[in-house]
């Protein structure tokens, strides 16, 4: 294997996902989902360090997710790292690195 590009993500959304279509009506759909580690110091005391990710999703997944996925929704991400560049307005250079879905599960439990 040459090389490998994967992530495996659970956690749980920061808010509701956002649908939207591009060109050629392909729907795509983004949110964020918070992933917690746990950590004592050295007195014993237990912290919280939250991870947020930014999810992207493409067709029948964007459309899964948009129909059933809430914010606090519980879910299993595996998808690949994606980092894309741009200049805004004024002409500044930036960045963002987002996690392309491949796969998602719905860990939430059913009701009833």
């Amino acid at each position: 294997m040459k090389s490998l590009n994967k992530v495996t993500l659970i956690g749980h959304l920061g808010d509701t996902p956002e649908f939207n279509t591009i060109e050629g009506n392909i729907p795509f759909a983004k949110f964020s989902i918070a992933t917690n580690d746990l950590y004592k110091d050295k007195s014993g005391q237990v912290h919280t360090e939250t991870e947020w990710h930014t999810i992207i999703l493409w067709r029948s997944l964007a459309e899964l997710a948009t129909k059933y996925l809430v914010k606090g929704s519980f879910v299993y991400i595996e998808g690949k790292l994606k980092t894309r560049t741009w200049e805004d307005k004024a002409g500044v250079k930036k960045s963002a690195t987002e996690i392309i879905a491949e796969h998602l599960i719905m860990l939430d439990k059913k009701e009833g």
